[in-house]
């Protein structure tokens, strides 16, 4: 009785374990269990759309349920033009996985020759290279479906994310020593993109945030190639983990600097006021000086748990800012309206 009874409790369990054993190299592939990059995608985002939604006066409501949807993958309505911005997000996810099965299948070779990489699917043999081209064109006809009704701006901008910029970018590795530089305009397309979706335009302020989180993802990358810096000179793998050398920390502040004034002159062609001056840029700058501190670019497990913390608290604290101000500003609007109602009630 007691054998039979748990027969099929060991069977289910036994099911589970295959499948969850077949699906772990899919998984992998795309990274989707490093979430923080993913983060460092959707932030730019982030920002870009809650300065959007600032200037396009988008209600609050609006805005929380445009970012609800766009994280937990719901069903899009195209009946509200807002809502089309959450194509971005998503497109951006799926590029994420796209990016990363289309590096994995050029760098297969390199992979095997890096500690930390070896074991990835496609290096260790354990996915074909025709199973993850198969896996990649999925990807992209999801993304290329989801990105169908944009207008024209936004259109252009999703075709040039997701093919020539993301595509080039294993190759950027080979040929020079900036290929973070060209990552940098990849994976940042979120900023312009979300004012593409709502406004149909990229204002100037746009492109100055846009110069910011470019000059971040320098940042944070060069400190992610720093965990295989050795590795990658025996494989000929170019970065500028490399390239900066011993002077590394003095650039990776050059840059920080500049994505503080990306950060700054955003604000100020966009019209922010404190709460973001406050937050996003002074927050911000303290954040990295005491990362600059602290990373120790010699050592893989301190520079993977500096990227990591760009993904979630640097991001998070720069947005904070940038939703301080949103709110802040629909608030004054609001109580502008409310204030010129009763007045002319009264009238």
């Amino acid at each position: 009785m007691s054998s039979s009874a748990a027969s099929p409790a060991v069977k289910s369990h036994s099911l589970t374990h295959t499948v969850g054993a077949a699906l772990n190299p899919w998984i992998d592939l795309t990274r989707v269990r490093f979430f923080a990059g993913t983060m460092l995608v959707f932030w730019p985002y982030a920002w870009g759309l809650t300065m959007t939604a600032r200037t396009a006066n988008v209600p609050i409501p609006q805005f929380f349920y445009l970012l609800f949807c766009g994280f937990i993958g719901a069903s899009l309505s195209h009946s509200m033009p807002i809502c089309l911005s959450v194509l971005s997000l998503l497109a951006n996810n799926f590029c994420i996985g796209a990016g990363c099965v289309w590096n994995d299948i050029l760098d297969r070779n390199f992979d095997r020759q890096v500690e930390r990489t070896r074991g990835r699917p496609l290096a260790s043999g354990k996915i074909s290279v025709r199973g993850a081209v198969i896996f990649l064109w999925a990807h992209l006809g999801i993304m290329i479906w989801m990105v169908r009704d944009v207008n024209d701006l936004a259109w252009k901008i999703a075709l040039a994310a997701m093919f020539p910029l993301a595509g080039m970018y294993p190759v950027m590795k080979r040929i020079t020593y900036w290929p973070q530089a060209w990552l940098g305009i990849s994976i940042n397309a979120g900023v312009v993109m979300a004012w593409a979706f709502i406004t149909g335009t990229i204002p100037t302020s746009a492109l100055a945030l846009f110069g910011g989180t470019w000059a971040w993802t320098i940042w944070y990358d060069t400190i992610y190639a720093c965990q295989d810096k050795k590795d990658d000179v025996k494989a000929g793998v170019k970065s500028t983990a490399l390239l900066f050398g011993n002077s590394i920390k003095v650039v990776l502040a050059l840059f920080a600097f500049m994505m503080m004034s990306g950060l700054i002159l955003a604000g100020i062609l966009n019209g922010h006021e404190l709460p973001y001056f406050l937050l996003s840029v002074g927050g911000g700058s303290v954040y990295l000086a005491v990362q600059l501190y602290a990373v120790d670019t010699d050592s893989p497990k301190s520079c993977w748990a500096a990227f990591h913390r760009n993904g979630f608290h640097l991001g998070a604290l720069i947005w904070s800012g940038f939703l301080a101000d949103y709110i802040w500003t629909a608030n004054g609007t609001a109580l502008v309206d409310f204030a010129s109602n009763i007045s002319l009630q009264r009238l």
